[in-house]
C-alpha cells in the first residue's frame, strides 16, 4: 500500500503560472487548491518572475507539500517565448529548492496520457477530464486544469503499479 503523498504542482509561465495541491495515493485524489496566478502585463518580467516565486513560496508554506511536479520543458518556435517560460520554470523551481522540496518534472505529452489517455489531446479535453476524475464541479482555467493534471500524472507515477505509465526524472 502507497501511503498518501501531498504534491504542489505547477504550469509555469510568467504571465500565468497553474498550481494545484493534490493529496493522494495513486488510486484517490483530494483536491485541497488550486489556482492560476495572474500578472499584468504592465508589470516587468523581472517583478512578475518575483511573484510568481513568492506566491508559490506562500503556497508551500501553507500546504506543505512533500514533492513538487513541473510541466518539463515543450517545444517552441519563438526564442523569447522560450526563453520566458525558462525563467518562469526557474521561479518555480527556486520556490521548491528553497524549502528543501523534491522536483519531479513530466512532459505534456506524458501528462495528456496519464489523464486523457492520449498523448495529443487538446487542453479543453484536458480540463474536462480533470473535472470529471476529480470530481470538481466547476471545469477549471485552462493553466489551473494543466496543473491539476501534472499532480495527477506525478500521484499516478508515485504508485508502483501505475509507475510504467509515465517516465519520472527528477530535475
Amino acid at each position: 500500500m502507497v501511503s498518501p503523498m501531498r504534491v504542489l504542482s505547477i504550469d509555469p509561465a510568467v504571465r500565468n503560472t497553474g498550481y494545484a495541491v493534490l493529496e493522494g495515493d495513486g488510486k484517490s485524489s483530494k483536491v485541497l487548491a488550486f489556482d492560476v496566478i495572474s500578472i499584468p502585463q504592465r508589470i516587468p518580467q523581472s517583478a512578475a518572475l518575483s511573484a510568481v516565486r513568492t506566491h508559490l513560496v506562500n503556497v508551500i508554506k501553507k500546504f506543505e507539500p512533500d514533492e513538487v511536479a513541473v510541466e518539463g520543458i515543450i517545444y517552441v518556435q519563438s526564442h523569447r517565448t522560450a526563453i520566458s517560460m525558462g525563467a518562469a520554470r526557474a521561479a518555480a523551481l527556486i520556490a521548491a529548492a528553497d524549502h528543501g522540496l523534491p522536483v519531479y518534472e513530466y512532459s505534456p505529452k506524458k501528462v495528456k496520457k496519464a489523464v486523457v489517455g492520449k498523448g495529443t489531446a487538446d487542453k479543453a479535453q484536458v480540463a474536462f477530464m480533470v473535472r470529471a476524475l476529480l470530481g470538481l464541479s466547476e471545469t477549471p482555467p485552462p493553466d489551473a486544469a494543466d496543473a491539476l493534471a501534472i499532480a495527477m500524472a506525478h500521484l499516478q507515477a508515485s504508485d508502483p503499479l501505475k509507475a510504467k505509465l509515465l517516465e519520472r526524472r527528477l530535475v
